[in-house]
């Protein structure tokens, strides 16, 4: 079977052009390297490019290297090589419709991330007539002086005053941030050698050498690797850090040699979801979009103890073994008054063996437990902490290394202990003025 020549694009220079794709590859979150560009076109040109099968495989066997970028590689490839007109094909997958057919339908991750990666600092709205003919020979000057300290300022940038790009940007930092977990001991043993006498192997060796002992065994605990539960808050007050912390909690799943035996994801606002399964998808942008259409209650109220209460009673037999720990992100702004959170999350606590609460609102110098959510909450958690920036994400990995870190939460508990002294000093005067008052009254 004969295949057809492959149209390139204008002024077609090989190498200039696999080196403009390469970048493209890049900007839509390939790791590519000089050295990967260099074996490329060395490939190419041992390989021909006249065949467009083989010429899309010899680039695929030298850029491609996770399965996950499988569906980038395969757009940009589309998009470059294939149409002559793929600047058009681009702006219609930025807003996308079926032609043909008068229904609209959402662009794929993939997609939406490689028409922006080859729209990269262009003008969308610029007709391809209209653009430069020497727009293919793009010159990149990186300028790196800055770089550590712009990545410094952004991890101390609160998620929800960042724009579109530093957003963008925070979330390649926190799809590269990991969570790597201790082993615990088990309560089983091993027969290797440690700290502890191993009584039944030393007789049975006994045994062997006629009841004599001439060694003596010992044996050392197994280990083991805890679960992750991540319950994450996505009501109206939390949505803009909600997404972020999935990103970061995509990461985790996704990221091997971390030590966690499972990853579990839940989100709440008012009713509880699991998610887990979606945050296993490789793509980020398409895991977020099914946690999305799973979770009916996106920027909606909140009733934390009903949702709590929920996970208690329907998922933590399943989920909670091997002591498992377990991450809250709420602001503790609950709507339920009926005074059940603080049972709720007291057989959290319980069946848990670390509990860690970040909460946005730490961000704020004057923040006081003195919402009842707050209140209710906070003396059943392991460690109190913000998760308003990357720099808090960061540091988790100490609150879990270090259990006996509790963050903030000895400060607050203070705090609430001296506004429980304060009100019970208040009602005791206000009832003392009363019994003055009665005491008066002829």
């Amino acid at each position: 079977m004969k295949h057809a020549p492959l149209d390139l694009p204008e002024n077609p220079k090989l190498a200039s052009n696999i080196t403009h794709f390469a970048r493209a590859l890049r900007r839509a979150g390939l790791a590519i390297g000089p050295g990967r560009i260099a074996d490329a076109i060395a490939a190419v040109s041992a390989a021909g490019f006249t065949n467009k099968p083989d010429f899309f495989w010899t680039l695929h066997a030298c850029f491609v290297s996770r399965p996950e970028d499988r569906a980038v590689f395969a757009q940009v490839f589309r998009l470059f090589w294939r149409d002559p007109q793929y600047m058009e094909h681009m702006m219609a997958f930025l807003t996308p419709a079926v032609r043909g057919v008068q229904e609209e339908r959402a662009a794929a991750a993939a997609e939406r991330r490689a028409a922006q990666a080859l729209l990269d600092d262009r003008d969308p709205d610029m007709p391809a007539a209209a653009r430069d003919p020497d727009d293919d020979e793009v010159e990149i000057d990186i300028d790196a002086s800055q770089t550590a300290s712009g990545e410094e300022r952004l991890k101390t940038l609160d998620f929800e005053q960042m724009s579109t790009a530093e957003m963008s940007e925070a979330k390649r930092i926190l799809s590269q941030l990991s969570l790597p977990v201790p082993p615990i001991n088990s309560r089983r043993s091993i027969a290797l050698p440690g700290k502890h006498p191993d009584w039944r192997a030393t007789m049975r060796g006994a045994m062997r050498q006629g009841g004599e002992v001439t060694t003596f065994q010992t044996k050392r605990p197994r280990l083991k690797y805890p679960n992750l539960v991540v319950l994450c808050d996505i009501s109206g007050s939390m949505s803009q850090y909600s997404r972020a912390v999935l990103h970061f909690v995509h990461a985790v799943v996704n990221k091997q040699g971390q030590g966690w035996a499972q990853v579990h994801a839940f989100t709440f606002g008012t009713q509880l979801t699991n998610i887990t399964r979606h945050m296993k998808t490789r793509d980020v942008d398409a895991a977020l979009a099914l946690a999305g259409g799973e979770a009916q209650d996106w920027e909606g109220g909140t009733r934390i103890a009903t949702c709590l209460d929920r996970f208690n009673r329907d998922w933590s037999r399943r989920v909670m073994g091997q002591g498992a720990v377990v991450l809250l992100i709420t602001d503790g702004l609950d709507r339920d008054t009926d005074g059940s959170l603080g049972k709720v999350m007291e057989r959290l606590s319980l069946t848990a063996r670390q509990v860690i609460w970040l909460n946005p609102l730490l961000r704020f110098d004057g923040f006081t437990p003195k919402a009842q959510g707050v209140a209710e909450m906070l003396p059943h958690v392991d460690t109190f902490r913000a998760g308003h920036n990357i720099a808090t994400l960061e540091g988790l990995a100490q609150a879990l290394s270090t259990p006996t870190d509790g963050g903030d939460k000895a400060r607050f508990m203070s705090l609430m202990e001296a506004h429980k002294a304060q009100e019970t000093d208040r009602l005791g005067w206000s009832l003392s003025g009363k019994l003055a008052a009665l005491r008066s009254t002829p």
